[in-house]
């Protein structure tokens, strides 16, 4: 079996990056740069070391759920090998870490690199370089006729009539200056010149104008930045900017830009996720939702409803992270409802901090989610072990949220009182105005939409998950757009019972990259991307 290589000079590092200790022994043999042991003396080495922070599996994208091993190196059955006193240290999935032969080699890549002399092979500094990203056109929107086109200099025509309405979208985490100075850590693969907002502006500045998207909903947008540079700069693209900063004393916010051009503003819907009143909503995330207005002079169209947001990081909060969702949904609910009880068609973009798969991402995508019995740390799909996590408590939210479990903002009903010949007390008809929640509640969420996302977050060919986002600990999809897709039968949906109008099509995206395809330019940001995250791209058509 092919060998596995280990960091050079033998030196690994502690979980929080500091301080370093020999972890192996001196008597190994050397490969070129890097070093190999068998397993038996990495056990003595690292036993009551925590290293799984450094260890890069092959093609593995640390804290994704789903790590993925090269069949080159050794079929899927294999396991890895016992590193720790505790399996349960182990977080990758349920593998029993007992199965390897002892005289195998473990590969380990240190993420932590001070000098060029001490970065491992397999990310050395590369100073030249491009990303190369291609159209990914799709024909027809079924699932059994779904079908890339690869890139191609002009577009395909799919089902093309006069009475159509084509836009792009654009979800972007352009990376607030303050967050990277202060989370400084992530970004030691990086020059120190490319890190600086004078050089990193430029940069996002050009890819903006690059893909000239309709719509842009940008994350992490600094306010200071903002007022001074971001939106003069948008406003002289044609762009009109609406913006929401984070509560409490966070620098930045999310951004909703769209072009004169091909939108009129019809309403502005700021989403404050911080409640004094709430416990549970402590945090200072917020989001944003649009209601635009296609500038169609030949037809009639609906109104289409974007949204933005930026959930929560950590982790071990899946229920800080439901509850935000809720919220958003309940505004767009709100924003995108028409007079008829139908919905608008619906893009919703953001940062959701959450891996495809995860009960968060499947409750986006199938409008339903029963979370008895799951352990907060698993909503989003970030932390695999559950050692220590307590269960989400029925219901999430409290009932003062004044949101239900559908996810829609709950409306106070007095029931009607027939008129009798007795006539009713002050007391008893006091005691009819009183909110309608007397329903028994369950462990089940749902929303109305049927919402499709804009990637598939896996390449068909290797099955290699798709990356939104590279630093130099994670590499990992937590970024998306999602869609009310154009549906022939919603029959059994969550959301059937409420009609959407015009769903949307999805003609194309711009693809996406590996981790490994990331490391061939430095991962990011680098000399020309400059954000920690990939822009996402997608071209929608509405028909009228």
């Amino acid at each position: 079996m092919e060998a596995w290589r280990c960091v050079r000079r033998g030196y690994g590092r502690c979980v929080v990056g500091r301080g370093r200790y020999p972890m192996l022994p001196h008597h190994q043999k050397s490969l070129g740069r890097d070093w190999t042991t068998p397993w038996e003396n990495l056990q003595k080495c690292c036993w009551n070391r925590h290293i799984s922070s450094c260890m890069r599996w092959p093609g593995h994208y640390s804290r994704a759920p789903y790590p993925y091993f090269s069949s080159r190196h050794f079929s899927l059955n294999w396991r890895p090998p016992c590193l720790f006193e505790s399996r349960t240290q182990f977080q990758y999935w349920n593998w029993r870490p007992d199965n390897l032969s002892q005289t195998s080699l473990i590969h380990l890549s240190s993420y932590i690199m001070n000098s060029e002399g001490d970065e491992p092979s397999s990310k050395r500094r590369k100073h030249q370089g491009t990303i190369t990203r291609h159209w990914e056109y799709i024909c027809n929107h079924n699932k059994e006729k779904t079908k890339i086109l690869g890139d191609k200099n002009v577009d395909p025509i799919c089902e093309d009539s006069e009475n159509k309405f084509d836009f792009s979208v654009m979800s972007y985490n352009i990376l607030s200056q303050d967050l990277l100075e202060d989370n400084s850590h992530l970004y030691r693969h990086c020059r120190r010149p490319v890190l600086h907002w004078s050089f990193r502006f430029p940069n996002i500045l050009k890819e903006i104008k690059h893909f000239d998207a309709d719509v842009l909903c940008l994350q992490e947008v600094q306010e200071d930045h903002y007022g001074a540079e971001i939106r003069p700069s948008l406003e002289s693209l044609g762009y009109h900017c609406e913006y929401k900063m984070r509560t409490g004393r966070k620098p930045d916010g999310c951004a909703i830009c769209f072009k004169h051009s091909k939108f009129s503003l019809l309403s502005v819907n700021p989403v404050e996720f911080y409640r004094p009143d709430v416990p549970l909503l402590d945090r200072d995330n917020v989001g944003l939702v649009l209601l635009l207005q296609p500038k169609i002079p030949s037809a009639a169209s609906p109104a289409i409803c974007v949204a933005n947001t930026h959930l929560l990081y950590n982790p071990r909060r899946g229920d800080i992270k439901l509850t935000q969702l809720a919220m958003l949904l309940a505004e767009i609910s709100s924003v995108a409802h028409q007079k008829d009880g139908s919905f608008c068609p619906i893009v919703m973009c953001g940062d959701f901090n959450s891996v495809p798969g995860s009960p968060l991402y499947s409750f986006i995508k199938e409008g339903k989610l029963n979370y008895e019995g799951l352990p907060i740390g698993k909503v989003s799909g970030q932390e695999q072990s559950s050692r220590g996590q307590r269960i989400l408590s029925i219901p999430i939210w409290p009932p003062n949220l004044g949101i239900s479990q559908n996810c829609v903002y709950e409306v106070q009903q007095v029931p009607k009182v027939e008129k009798t010949d007795s006539d009713l007390t002050q007391t008893e008809l006091d005691k009819t105005g009183v909110l309608v929640t007397a329903e028994k509640v369950s462990s089940n969420l749902q929303h109305h939409f049927s919402l499709s996302s804009v990637y598939s977050h896996y390449f068909p060919d290797t099955g290699i998950p798709e990356v939104t986002t590279c630093h130099s600990r994670s590499a990992i999809t937590v970024d998306y757009i999602f869609y009310s897709a154009e549906k022939e039968d919603v029959s059994g949906q969550p959301g059937a019972e409420v009609p959407l109008v015009g769903g949307l099509k999805l003609l194309a995206r711009l693809s996406l990259l590996t981790e490994q395809d990331l490391w061939t330019v430095n991962g990011l940001p680098n000399e020309n991307n400059s954000s920690d995250h990939l822009p996402l791209l997608a071209k929608f058509r509405l028909e009228l």
